[in-house]
């Protein structure tokens, strides 16, 4: 992965997961929403719960993202609003590396782990139709190391459900308010 402040492309992984959902409202509108990482287990049935942290995974008092913070995300596999049956659940540590607000973008990249077992990067973006003036949202997350096969091999369906599921969720927060 590199640090081009550019996501990755898909064909640069052994795993690529994707989402994305066009939403009738405001891009700001959006934005607060995708940031109010609090807020998400109201309305996001894959990640379920997602905290800032320092580097020991001991929650902040302050919540907003900013870049060089660590992430603890804890996601339902697959998305449910419900209890997550056995085995359910999964989890991520992550270092925050991009919050762009002028260009509504937001990544983050594997931490804790020694880059040849696991490296991910993920980035979600907000872009305005021009023709229509919907807001379009799209994430993607690029998964490498020698892990990455195990995650495909026995999660990668449920994280692609996951990440669409997130995109529909997001869409419907937006739109409802």
């Amino acid at each position: 992965m590199s640090n081009s402040q550019l996501p990755p492309l898909a064909s640069d992984g052994v795993l690529a997961v994707t989402g994305s959902s066009i939403i009738d409202a405001p891009r700001d509108k959006v934005w607060s929403i995708l940031m109010d990482f609090k807020s998400y287990k109201e309305w996001n049935s894959f990640v379920r719960e997602q905290n800032i942290t320092d580097a020991s995974k001991q929650i902040l008092p302050e919540q907003n993202p900013i870049e060089g913070k660590y992430l603890t995300i804890g996601v339902n596999l697959p998305p449910t609003m419900d209890k997550p049956g056995l085995f359910g659940t999964g989890s991520a540590f992550v270092t925050i590396t991009v919050v762009d607000k002028e260009n509504y973008r937001a990544a983050w990249k594997t931490a804790g782990m020694p880059g040849f077992l696991l490296r991910t990067e993920r980035w979600q973006s907000l872009t305005v139709d021009e023709t229509t003036g919907k807001t379009r949202y799209d994430t993607i997350e690029v998964f490498n190391g020698i892990f990455a096969y195990l995650v495909k091999i026995f999660v990668g369906s449920k994280l692609s459900l996951g990440f669409q599921a997130m995109a529909d969720d997001l869409k419907k927060r937006a739109e409802q308010n």
